[in-house]
């Protein structure tokens, strides 16, 4: 039976109605609902559009503003990104167009414009540079690996990872300095090493000698910190970026910073300051030679030695921070900070390195295109004996404040100039060289030229001439009467002791026997050659000379009578070149006067220091001979002597030519000769001088009395009889 067909069985309200019981009727609350229902439905459809109405009247206001300031932000969108996509364009244009202007990374590693000087001492070693040093071409994979960190660490730690420009770096830059009251550009830059490479590259633009003051004014140009100057350099540094890689832009910088006391390049200033290369520093090294970017002259370890320490750990201390060094290799550097090569310390020479200079031609030296190496005379050992005896002196001797000044010349007695002490301030460059540009009265110094000529004539130093009152008549002038220095007379003396107790009156009567013409002939052959003086004035020194020059002709006299030309260069050469351009220009000349003339004025000169004025310079363990001299008023005060093996001159006074208060040329300035020689002299075995002791005396020096011309009164004129024994020699 299909379910359909099924009885369903009755329900139980079924079988309620059955039974004949109804149910009460419901009320039609449910029914009634409904409606409600409905109602209420309807009276919300009512409703709603009302409260539409509400909201599109208060959406109206709101709205407007809304769509007011959808429509600027789409403005302003649209205009950005448009003039974004245009200035990406051009900037895109820009830095193809800097891109194909960007020669090989080989071509742009010595960007200088002037070539350097090197100079080495007599063995060879570099003991100073004049000009830029470019110490050859270093690569980021050749360099130290704790310097190419160093660099990195200090000057831009994201270099491996921006594209050149670091807008973080900039911004932290600016933040930086407006919060230390600078304005946005000024002081930190942000620059990364990419855009420090553009700027050490002028952005591409050469120096011009035609369009340039000089070459600081290109390079302060080059420097500027202007918004368009640092948009240029970024789309330059963006060039670089994309023509060159990392390590290669890091090479141009390594090779073109300027890392003060003339060295471009990280291995000039390795070669400079340390004397090795840029390959082989160590941590400590490293951190110094980086900590020179930021300000090369300040830090210079030449300048100050300890600023450039202090500097040096800070860089340490960013090494290890950034993992570039181990807790131990970092403690290791700060314990054992880099320190100067012994040239660099010493920088020995410097009045020495300005005298050579000085005597190049421009072309060879401070215009030099090329890089020249000198090799010169200069004896370090000897240098550091000059400038040590010239400390101790004015240290131990000289009363505090002083500002009297002093000079010292030691020479080989062919010319060769062994040292040079300019001045007080010994480790200077460029200051006034008073051994070589002061010209100031010789003094007595000059009273051995009188007695060579005399010599040269046949006379002895045994010889005698009368010290006692002596006037002349000096036309123009009046009557002069020389006087001693103790303002006594000796009665009649030998011209040896006349020297050795340097006697003026006999100096005068000597030279005016020898004929004045004679003397001034004979101290021009030896080396003096400014303009002598023309009056009997002439013996007591009062011509001007230099020391150097001075020094000199004394050298004349030890090597027995020959002139020397005083001279600090052996040899010029272009670097790489082993042919030589041009080799010393100075050492022995012309004889002047006879051997045995100058073995006898030796002897004289060495009884002067060891009886007589120059007592104070007297070696314990050898000979020595020389003269002493003080000028008018003490404004000049000298000691020339020598060994067997050198000679050396020493002027002291003020450069203003105030008189010096109790020091003559007997005093302080033998002192400071007898320091220099005792250091100079160590470890060379004592040798005699070359002297001769002279034969007995033959014959009276005196001048004739001078007799006065008929006619003419007021025009008296000096006629001074010849040589006595004129024709004798």
């Amino acid at each position: 039976m299909s379910d359909s067909k099924r009885r369903k069985p009755p329900l139980v309200a079924d079988r309620r109605y059955a039974s004949g019981t109804k149910p009460k009727p419901k009320k039609r609350a449910a029914p009634k609902k409904k409606p409600a229902a409905k109602k209420s439905q309807t009276t919300k459809a009512r409703r709603k559009p009302a409260r539409r109405t509400a909201r599109k009247t208060r959406g109206g206001i709101i709205g407007l503003f809304q769509r007011l300031f959808r429509w600027v932000f789409r403005l302003i969108w649209g205009f950005t990104w448009r003039v974004g996509l245009v200035a990406g364009l051009l900037v895109a244009l820009a830095v193809g167009y800097v891109y194909t202007t960007l020669p090989e990374p080989s071509a742009l590693l010595d960007g200088r414009a002037r070539g350097s000087v090197t100079l080495l001492d007599k063995d060879g070693r570099v003991f100073a540079w004049r000009g830029d040093q470019f110490g050859g071409a270093i690569t980021a994979d050749t360099v130290s690996p704790y310097l190419k960190n160093a660099v990195v660490a200090t000057e831009d730690k994201r270099f491996y990872r921006h594209f050149g420009v670091s807008p973080r770096g900039v911004a932290s830059a600016v933040s930086i300095n407006l919060r230390e009251g600078r304005g946005p550009l000024s002081g930190h830059g942000g620059s990364t090493i990419t855009q420090q490479t553009a700027k050490l590259l002028c952005l591409g633009v050469p120096y011009d000698p035609k369009e340039w003051e000089s070459e600081a004014a290109y390079e302060s140009d080059c420097r500027q910190g202007s918004l368009w100057r640092k948009a240029k350099e970024a789309i330059y540094a963006l060039a670089m970026e994309t023509k060159y890689t990392k390590d290669e832009v890091l090479t141009i910088y390594l090779n073109r910073a300027f890392l003060g006391a003339g060295a471009r390049g990280f291995e000039a200033a390795s070669q400079r300051y340390f004397g090795k290369s840029a390959a082989e520093v160590d941590p400590a090294e490293a951190a110094m030679l980086a900590g020179l970017l930021v300000a090369p002259s300040r830090y210079a370890p030449t300048n100050n030695l300890k600023r450039s320490q202090e500097r040096a750990r800070l860089i340490v201390g960013l090494m290890e921070n950034q993992d570039y060094l181990t807790a131990a290799q970092a403690t290791e550097a700060r314990d054992n900070p880099a320190r100067l090569s012994e040239a660099a310390a010493a920088r020995a020479g410097g009045y020495f390195a300005d005298w050579i200079m000085g005597e190049l031609p421009g072309f060879f030296g401070g215009n030099t295109t090329e890089d020249v190496i000198i090799r010169t005379t200069l004896d370090p050992r000897i240098q550091r004996s000059a400038e040590e005896a010239m400390q101790f002196v004015f240290q131990e001797k000289v009363r505090e404040g002083s500002k009297a000044q002093a000079a010292i010349v030691v020479m080989s007695a062919d010319g060769a100039v062994r040292a040079m002490v300019g001045g007080r301030e010994t480790r200077v460059n460029g200051a006034f060289n008073r051994a070589t540009q002061a010209k100031r009265q010789t003094g007595s110094s000059f009273k051995p030229f009188v007695y060579a000529t005399a010599l040269e004539l046949g006379y002895s130093p045994l010889d005698t001439v009368m010290d006692e009152p002596y006037c002349m008549n000096v036309p123009g002038s009046g009557q002069w009467c020389p006087k001693n220095y103790t303002h006594k007379h000796y009665g009649r003396v030998s011209l040896a002791r006349a020297l050795r107790d340097s006697l003026n009156v006999p100096a005068v009567k000597v030279s005016e026997i020898a004929g004045r013409d004679k003397v001034r002939h004979v101290a021009s052959e030896f080396g003096i050659d400014n303009e002598l003086a023309d009056g009997p004035a002439l013996a007591l020194g009062a011509s001007e000379s230099t020391l150097l020059e001075m020094t000199g002709a004394y050298a004349g006299i030890l090597n027995g009578g020959s002139s020397v030309t005083p001279y600090g260069m052996e040899k010029l050469t272009l670097l790489g070149d082993s042919e030589s351009l041009i080799d010393n220009t100075g050492g022995i000349g012309e004889r002047v006067i006879r051997t045995e003339a100058a073995q006898q004025l030796i002897w004289m000169m060495e009884k002067v220091v060891s009886e007589g004025t120059g007592e104070r310079a007297q070696l314990p363990d050898r000979q020595a001979a020389g003269k002493t001299g003080t000028t008018q008023a003490a404004r000049d005060a000298w000691f020339i002597g020598f060994t067997a093996d050198y000679v050396t001159g020493v002027w002291m006074g003020y450069d203003d030519n105030t008189p010096l208060s109790g020091v003559t040329g007997g005093g302080l300035p033998a002192e400071i000769w007898r320091e220099t020689m005792i250091r100079v002299n160590e470890g060379i075995a004592p040798k005699p001088l070359p002297m001769a002791e002279p034969v007995q005396p033959t014959r009276v020096a005196e001048p004739k009395r001078q007799q006065k011309r008929k006619g003419g009164l007021g025009k008296a004129v000096d006629k001074l009889l010849k040589d006595i024994f004129g024709g004798n020699r």
